[in-house]
This record gives structure tokens, sequence and C-alpha cells, in this order.
């Protein structure tokens, strides 16, 4: 006896799963057999007009559900980009930054090797933003970031801290070495001064520069370059 208002479905059991199996294969881009009938376990005259339409139904759905899942996928991408760029410039924010740094004192614990961080920070931010306006400030900001990121080498990490703080990790390379790097940085900082419309507004930076001590911690590493930072800016106005 037929029930009242239940419709047959013209896909049931091992075919149904069959079915399901292929749709999943073709969703994941994998290769369906040129005798599709024959891999669905369907003869010719299984092929019924209800059948034929209730497999493109599903198959229809199972696409439009990869489309779906490749778009989420596009948005967590573009999610983890913008949770670690910085506002501002195109550099890699300070709890990027310090996941790197993180990382650079695993590597140097595990492997060996010298690694070494440079933390700079751009002198009279406030004098520019009182005198030439934020939008000039912003601009110093963002030619700090593109004359280190322009002036490293591809393993080399650069991040903004925050405010006027710059940090870069230098991979493979010892106190001397980064403290040679860091005055050629400084000096590629301030070789032209920031034009805003009618304004130019010049540059000056301070740094502090630490070989990283692989028995410690990448907070403690930027804990010493920042208060070698501050000396140096300190003997700087003393000496000035």
């Amino acid at each position: 006896m037929k029930l009242l208002g239940v419709r047959a479905d013209p896909l049931s059991g091992v075919r149904r799963r069959a079915a399901l199996q292929a749709a999943s294969e073709r969703a994941t881009g994998g290769t369906r057999p040129a005798d599709s009938a024959a891999f669905l376990g369907l003869s010719e005259t299984d092929l019924t007009a209800p059948v034929q339409a209730a497999l493109t139904t599903l198959f229809s759905e199972i696409d439009e559900l990869r489309q779906e899942v490749g778009r989420l996928k596009a948005r967590l991408n573009e999610a983890e980009v913008l949770a670690d760029e910085d506002a501002l410039t195109p550099l890699l924010n300070r709890r990027a930054f310090m996941r790197e740094l993180k990382r650079t004192v695993t590597f140097a614990q595990r492997y060996g090797g010298p690694a070494s961080l440079i933390y700079f920070d751009l002198d009279g931010l406030k004098a520019v933003n009182d005198r030439f306006g934020h939008a000039t400030g912003d601009a110093a900001l963002k030619a700090v970031a593109e004359r280190l990121s322009a002036n490293v080498r591809e393993s080399d990490i650069v991040g903004r801290l925050g405010g006027d703080e710059f940090g870069v990790i230098l991979a493979q390379a010892d106190l001397p070495a980064a403290e040679a790097k860091a005055a050629s940085l400084a000096a590629a900082v301030e070789a032209e001064p920031v034009q805003c419309g009618e304004w130019l507004a010049p540059l000056r930076v301070s740094y502090g520069v630490r070989e990283i001590d692989p028995a410690g911690s990448a907070e403690q590493s930027l804990a010493e370059a920042d208060a070698a930072m501050y000396a140096r800016k300190r003997a700087a106005r003393e000496t000035g």
C-alpha cells in the first residue's frame, strides 16, 4: 500500500550513497568515470526522468556547497591577513611581529646561529603633528615603514610596534653586523624629508640593537633593544 503524502525517493539505499560519492568527487575535483551510470550502479533503464532530475539537483547542490566553502575560505584568509597588518602602514602589527620574534628565538634555541633585533623610534612625531598636522605625521610613519622595508632582505622582518616605534628582526646577523645595518637603515630613513602638500617634514630616528639571546624570551629581547634605543637617545641629547 502506498502511503498518501509521501513521495518516493528515486535514489535510495546503495545507489543514493553511490550518487553522493560521485557528487563528492565532482565537488573536490576528482575525475568521474566516463560511464556514470555504471559508476552509480545504475543501468540505462534505471536512468528514468525522475532519477536524472534527482541527480541533477544533487550535483547542483554539491556545486553550490563547494562554491560557498571556497568563499568562506577566502574570507578567512582575508581576515587572517588583516589581523596581522598594521592599520596604517604596510607592515606587521605588534601581535604578528611578536609571533615572528618568538619563532626566531625558538629557531636560535634549536639550531643555533645569530639573529638580532633593532628597535627604531621616530623622533619628534608629536612636533610634526603639532606643526604640520596629523596627515603629515601619518605620511612620516608610512615613509619610515616603506624605507625600512625597502632596505632589508627578504628573510628579515619589519613591524610597527605601535605609535612611532618600529622593529626589525635580522636573520643570521650578529651584533656588529646588526649595528652596521641599523646605521644604514637610519641613514636611509633620514635621507629625505617627507612632503605633504606644501610642507616638508624632516625625519629623524633613534635606534637600539640587541643580539637575540637563545636562552631568553622574545619579550626580553624586545625590552633590551628598547632600553638600548632610549640609552642612545639620551646620549644624543646630552652630547647635542
